[in-house]
């Protein structure tokens, strides 16, 4: 090479040298600017994808999340838009801000956990709940039932300032199937394209009914939240599919579909047939929410109670008219600048002494009363003592049956002295009745006379003249006790697959005998035996207990002999077999105690020998000087 190709060649080399460094910060620019269109092709492309799924963080997030505004609920399909637009981006190198390309969308996994209460199985799309079998309520065939009615739905869906993460798919480590033997913790975490993070995680006990449910929000602080249980309640018992007449011979008579919650420690349990219903709208504090059915309840039980507003939308059962149905719930409140949001997920079998401990008043979703006569405390008390009479008697002779029978006969026992007391206040006036008709006649154009020789035959028979005002009073004082007999036996999850005697294998269900026949509205599922043994013995004991009613008109007499033997025998289409052994053995006991009672008093409808055949008009009248 001689020297002027050397000298052109250097001279060449340092002119492309020179231009490459005075490009380089043009192509920089050019490369920074070709990374923001990627990045602003992205965000937009999740945006379109989902726009509900976009939360803008409140301007006191903290200062790293201030650098990242957008937190994408991105689902597994707006991942595959996004990582698209992305290889089509090859002109952008390694200047782009990796920070701002959504994250590889994780791989949808469940995991289900198992304990000695409950299967409960959590899904990664949405790190919510997806499905939950109760070991308490083993049916016939050994099977444990699923709790939700929609498994795709599931509950505890999250939303945070208006971003819904139902659809966003929460990465876990956790494997497949868990069984606890000691505390253990599921996490799911969901990240967004900024790396603001929302970890999901359920703690769990080997048997406690409580499942710790924790939100932490990693890169920003949301101000509200909403968590949504869309899969309702299913009922775990068979309910007779019969609609009946205003839900009387129907399962709506004897199985519950119910909002609960405890507002300002007042239990409240809510049986709608509206579309859609809010409670709480001024913001009463609740220590806990839910659903509840026949013999177990799921609620949300805060640390401390919060005025959280409740939306419910009713969810109808289709191919049973029995059913009552059940509802979606959603839960709604502020968090109050807390980077956390956690409570406790409690399922809960309605046995009154397991629920009764946890110190929530539990035990009123079995049973409550009106809370303006403080039945809300006596009346839940009386129930208590009778369930725990109830299972006392069980442990002594460990068959319920027996147990309805002997807690019955002590109950009727006990009341008595007060049906005595009754049974002479009335039949103490019928016994008079003959005089006062002939008062009545006498003095009946002389009210004064009339009054002064009432009061004096009064006084001469000791009678008091306010006793048929008192009479209905000691019946009053028994009342609530066979209420609360009445409700316990239909309601204790005890009685619950109990075996009695014979034909009645479960004293929580009608005793049905032959599912070829059935009445329409009055015995849908079956012909049973029980019911029609209570309607006899009730109509024996009405028509003693009206005989003894001296103030009722005969024709009135007759009609609710039969009136109220019709009533029962409605509301028995689907009454539990434990509850008519009781009224059975309710109403056996009062046909003898009336027939025994009764031989000490004179015939109700007697009348005055002065009157009987004779026309009130020749009877001798004392008219008013």
């Amino acid at each position: 090479m001689n020297k002027n190709t050397l000298i052109g060649s250097i001279l060449m080399a340092l002119i492309v040298f020179g231009w490459m460094y005075m490009n380089k910060p043009n192509e920089e620019a050019m490369a920074k600017t070709k990374a923001k269109k990627a990045t602003a092709l992205v965000q937009d492309t999740a945006a379109a994808a989902k726009p509900a799924g976009n939360l803008v963080l409140p301007s006191n997030a903290a200062p790293e999340a201030k650098a990242a505004p957008v937190l994408s609920a991105v689902a597994p399909a707006e991942h595959a838009a996004v990582d698209s637009v992305v290889a089509d981006s090859a002109a952008v190198d390694s200047a782009v801000d990796t920070a701002a390309v959504a994250p590889k969308a994780p791989e949808r996994r469940t995991v289900t956990v198992e304990t000695d209460r409950f299967v409960m199985t959590l899904d990664g799309k949405g790190g919510k709940i997806k499905s939950l079998i109760v070991k308490a309520l083993k049916d016939t065939a050994g099977n444990y039932p699923e709790l939700f009615l929609d498994t795709a739905e599931g509950a505890l869906d999250l939303t945070i300032d208006g971003a819904n993460l139902s659809e966003a798919v929460f990465a876990t480590e956790a494997p497949e199937w868990i069984t606890v033997d000691s505390d253990t913790s599921v996490q799911f975490t969901f990240t967004d394209v900024h790396g603001s993070q929302v970890i999901r995680s359920y703690g769990f006990t080997k048997d406690g009914p409580a499942v710790r449910q924790e939100n932490k929000f990693v890169g920003f602080t949301p101000s509200k939240y909403e968590l949504a249980w869309n899969g309702g309640m299913k009922e775990t018992e068979v309910i007779p599919n019969s609609k009946g007449i205003m839900g009387i011979g129907s399962g709506r008579t004897y199985y519950y579909s119910e909002v609960i919650f405890n507002a300002n420690n007042s239990v409240e349990r809510e049986m709608f047939n509206d579309t859609v219903k809010t409670f709480n709208t001024e913001r009463n504090n609740i220590a806990w929410a839910g659903l509840r059915r026949k013999y177990v309840a799921m609620t949300v039980q805060f640390d401390e109670a919060v005025p959280v507003v409740i939306g419910t939308k009713r969810m109808e059962v289709k191919g049973n008219e029995g059913d009552p149905g059940t509802y979606k719930i959603a839960l709604a409140d502020e968090l109050r600048g807390s980077s956390t949001l956690a409570y406790n997920v409690m399922v809960l079998p309605l046995e009154w002494d397991n629920i009764a401990k946890l110190n929530q008043q539990y035990e009123k979703i079995i049973v409550t009363g009106w809370q303006w006569c403080g039945a809300d405390v006596w009346f839940v008390w009386i129930c208590e003592k009778l369930l725990k009479l109830l299972n006392f008697l069980y442990g002594l002779i460990p068959n319920y049956a027996v147990a309805i029978i002997l807690l019955t006969l002590i109950v009727r026992a006990i009341t008595t002295p007060f049906t005595i007391k009754q049974i002479k206040s009335t039949r103490g006036m019928a016994a008079l009745k003959p005089q006062m008709d002939e008062i009545n006649v006498k003095y009946r154009s002389d009210p004064q006379k009339k009054q002064a020789a009432m009061m004096e035959l009064y006084a001469k028979n000791g009678v008091n003249p306010l006793q048929s005002c008192t009479g209905c009073l000691p019946m009053l004082l028994q009342f609530p006790i066979f209420m609360g007999l009445f409700f316990v036996l239909g309601r204790a999850i005890e009685l619950r697959g109990q075996h009695a005697f014979l034909w009645v294998s479960d004293l929580s269900r009608s005793d049905v005998v032959w599912s070829g026949i059935s009445i329409p509205i009055i015995m849908p599922s079956g012909l049973a035996i029980l019911p029609w043994i209570m309607v006899a013995t009730m109509y024996f004991q009405t028509k003693v207990t009206m005989g003894t009613n001296a103030a009722m008109d005969p024709a009135q007499q007759k009609m609710m002999i039969w009136m109220m033997p019709a009533m029962m025998l409605l509301f028995s289409a689907v009454m539990p077999s434990g509850l008519v052994i009781y009224m059975i053995v309710s109403n056996i006991w009062g046909i003898v105690q009336y027939k025994v009672i009764n031989r000490n008093f004179a015939p109700a409808g007697a009348t005055s020998d002065k009157l009987k055949g004779k026309d009130v008009k020749d009877a001798e009248i004392v008219k008013k000087k």
